[in-house]
């Protein structure tokens, strides 16, 4: 059934299948190294009584991995042996290290997902005594709500984040409906918005990436049925999915038919085929590397149930069985002060995590989509949405219903209630296989993950 059903959405419309990942790796401390034009401006207080090991599944490309070791961590006054890690082995790491030295010193750095697996297997030790000494950091509730792996205690400190943002060319400004503001866009006026300029320039300004490569069904997961549903899933074939799907299928008469074919959206929007568009940041950069001027970058819309958005969140944990955490709460306030947490962005496109930092110093390609991420997290309505956790080998699958669902309503006009019926089956059934739970927005404790 899932080859016949994998088949039939490429054959419906070019579907995508890989996730979006900003990977970067880090430093073995050279205070000497003066390559980057910020070199000796920054001095962190403290020092570590010993050497550290920072397991990280982020920042494992050579590339990347150099900057964390040459850049981000330079100026931090002591030894750190950075280490990338394959999220499949990182239990086994840890393990291995503490047996040949139980006083270790041992960060971990990984995805939210690759956390939570950690927390299950009861590998991580809570670390509230961590964030409360950093609290005046400023970390986004909406992130840090997400580090209490049990719904109470903190296992992990917000580190980094990626997202996927709005984009505009700013002669769509003016053919925005009276009243509206960026910042706070609602579905419903991005609708009249798109309207707007189709009848009054002919143009379909609206895009999206839905080519081969593209990463709508992010959209969909994490954006357009958290705002309509406040549900990525449990609520996917009811009635609020309904409503949904009946107003995606009003805008999608002023969406470019050139989306079917884009992987990405700066090309479309530099070549002015679309005026307005979502995406990835880290494929949103180009944009205003080349025309900072002409485009502006805004939170995703608000819905019915608020304003859905997908963090895609590294955190920094400590093993559960490590006795020594003093050294890893030093490279955690290290890695999370605000002129790292820029120096991060400005090396790997990763954004920080906390409003107490100033944007000042960053590039303007980065600033425009840094002020967009943090005014997304940081909204007191928004609904955070987190990537697919726990399905295996059955991740591509997931994501191709979601596809398959837009292909069969929007592009070949069936029934909408059909359709969410007979997807939503299928999606039970994957997480049946995977005796998966559900993850944020939808909250139930059951395993498997029951859709209503």
């Amino acid at each position: 059934m899932a080859k016949r059903v994998s088949l039939k959405i490429l054959l419906a419309v070019s579907v995508l299948i890989l996730a979006t990942a900003f990977s970067a790796c880090a430093k073995r401390n050279s205070p000497g190294d003066e390559d980057s034009p910020r070199a000796g401006k920054f001095v962190f207080q403290g020092k570590p009584s010993s050497d550290i090991t920072f397991l990280s599944t982020q920042m494992n490309p050579v590339e990347e991995a150099g900057k964390m070791r040459n850049v981000i961590l330079r100026d931090f006054p002591g030894i750190v042996d950075f280490k990338p890690n394959d999220s499949s082995f990182l239990s086994v790491q840890i393990d291995s290290l503490l047996k040949h030295s139980p006083s270790a010193s041992i960060l971990v750095g990984a995805l939210h997902g690759d956390l939570v697996k950690l927390y299950e297997q009861d590998a991580l030790r809570p670390i509230d005594d961590i964030y409360k000494a950093l609290e005046k950091r400023g970390f986004s509730e909406n992130l840090q709500k997400l580090s209490r792996l049990n719904g109470k205690d903190i296992y992990y400190i917000p580190w980094m984040q990626a997202s996927f943002v709005m984009v505009a060319n700013k002669k769509a400004l003016a053919y925005l409906p009276p009243g509206a503001n960026l910042d706070e866009l609602t579905y419903e006026q991005l609708e009249r918005w798109s309207e707007n300029i189709f009848e009054k320039t002919g143009m379909r300004a609206m895009g999206f990436p839905a080519g081969g490569k593209g990463l709508m069904h992010r959209f969909f997961q994490g954006y357009l049925y958290p705002s309509f549903t406040a549900s990525t899933l449990v609520k996917f074939r009811g009635a609020d999915a309904k409503k949904m799907w009946e107003y995606f299928k009003n805008l999608w008469r002023y969406v470019q038919p050139g989306s079917l074919v884009y992987s990405t959206m700066a090309d479309p929007l530099l070549a002015e085929d679309v005026w307005i568009a979502w995406d990835h940041t880290a494929r949103l950069v180009k944009v205003f590397e080349e025309k900072p001027k002409d485009f502006i970058a805004f939170p995703a819309p608000i819905g019915p149930k608020g304003r859905g958005f997908m963090p895609v969140l590294s955190g920094l944990a400590i093993p559960r069985k490590s006795v020594e955490s003093k050294n890893p709460a030093l490279l955690i306030d290290y890695l999370t002060q605000s002129e790292i947490q820029n120096r991060t962005l400005i090396e790997t496109g990763f954004f920080p995590v906390s409003d107490s930092g100033s944007s000042g110093d960053l590039p303007p390609s980065l600033e425009n989509l840094s002020s967009a991420v943090d005014k997304q997290a940081s909204y007191r309505d928004s609904v955070p949405t987190l990537l697919p956790i726990g399905l295996g080998e059955h991740g591509g699958d997931f994501n191709n219903y979601y596809m398959l669902t837009f292909s069969e309503i929007i592009l070949n006009g069936a029934d909408i209630q059909t359709v969410l019926n007979a997807n939503a089956a299928e999606l039970q059934r994957i997480m049946n296989a995977e005796n998966a739970k559900c993850w944020l927005p939808d909250t139930s404790s059951e395993r498997p993950c029951q859709i209503e």
